[in-house]
């Protein structure tokens, strides 16, 4: 309000206003007709702030590529650009944006419809990418996600959710720079797994829900060695991760503070006592819903994991009232919750505060 004013109060101090004016942020609604209302003076507000450094266009739907040549011609100094659920969106349109706006930082492309000749064009032209959406970014592989590894050497945040043409071996050469990934519901191979891991900086990932390729688990490539930065993990909803994967990891992960096992069935005796061995650093462990969790398992977890602050358990049939009692009157320092977390670790926009 005080800025409006300020604009208003004549021509010159309109003008430093309109100079002075870093982001531009339409506020996200479903209501097409008011998005084709906003799309028309974008042009116009485009040209108003020359020096825009924040751009989001979230949920401009319809908006075209075309649209996207505004933004070449008027954002060098752009670093931040939302375009989430902006389906128009092609690898046309950002082989525009991209050309012009060489100094973008921070990229969402969440449901566009981009290719890998998109992001080949991005990583070609914008090497100061630090942070990028592709959530449900169907047409998009492992082709593209190679290109981001070898051309993007900042990439430090990448999402690729729901990206089922990602196997995970365009990670091969990845920037140790990358420290967190966001990969739920997607189809990595064991190898691909390897390979996500392979740069050595990861701290946050999350492989929810994970899609097996013929029955395989894989999941121990994770705690192959090079993970050895990594603090929180969720592999919620793996169902068919093993006591050999669950063992590879505790060993080879020892800074793990949040580790989301829930919903991880054939997890059994010999997993949970190589949790309470070997994650010294564990703070929150979530195990809601494990089948296989019993109360021989539970007393693994009550005599190791001597730095645990949070138990999330709910739904494990095999765990007797006893066995948790006696948990809680050994462990007074545990707070169990009878709750269930999708996600771990802090928000996004504070994790590397």
């Amino acid at each position: 309000m005080d800025r409006n004013a300020f604009g208003l109060t004549c021509k010159c101090w309109f003008q430093i206003q309109n100079l002075s004016r870093r982001s531009l942020i339409f506020q996200f609604c479903y209501n097409p007709k008011i998005y084709r209302n906003y799309a028309q003076y974008l042009p116009r507000l485009l040209t108003r702030f020359p020096h825009l450094s924040s751009v989001s266009l979230a949920g401009f739907n319809e908006l075209p590529d075309s649209a996207l040549t505004l933004l070449r011609d008027s954002g060098k100094s752009i670093q931040n650009l939302s375009l989430y659920c902006c389906f128009g969106i092609t690898s046309n349109g950002l082989s525009i944006v991209s050309s012009g706006c060489t100094s973008l930082v921070s990229v969402t492309l969440f449901r566009c419809n981009i290719s890998d000749t998109g992001l080949e064009y991005l990583a070609r032209s914008c090497k100061a990418i630090e942070n990028l959406n592709l959530s449900y970014c169907m047409l998009i592989s492992d082709c593209g996600i190679k290109a981001l590894s070898e051309g993007c050497p900042r990439l430090h945040v990448l999402m690729i959710s729901y990206c089922r043409g990602i196997t995970g071996i365009g990670f091969k050469g990845c920037p140790p720079t990358l420290a967190y990934l966001e990969a739920d519901s997607c189809l990595l191979t064991p190898d691909g797994l390897f390979e996500t891991v392979s740069g050595g900086g990861l701290e946050y990932l999350n492989v929810s829900s994970l899609r097996s390729w013929l029955g395989a688990d894989g999941l121990d490539r994770i705690g192959c060695g090079l993970a050895t930065r990594l603090k929180f993990l969720n592999l919620r909803l793996c169902r068919f991760v093993s006591d050999d994967s669950v063992e590879a990891i505790a060993k080879g992960c020892p800074l793990l503070e949040e580790w989301n096992l829930a919903v991880c069935h054939e997890v059994r005796v010999r997993g949970w006592e190589a949790v309470g061995s070997s994650c010294k650093n564990l703070k929150i462990l979530h195990v809601n819903r494990c089948r296989n969790l019993c109360d021989q398992g539970l007393e693994a977890l009550r005599n190791g994991c001597i730095q645990l602050q949070v138990l999330y358990m709910h739904g494990c049939r095999r765990v007797t009232g006893l066995g948790l009692e006696m948990f809680k009157l050994r462990r007074q320092d545990v707070e169990v919750k009878r709750e269930e977390c999708i996600s771990v670790g802090p928000c996004i926009d504070n994790f590397f505060a």
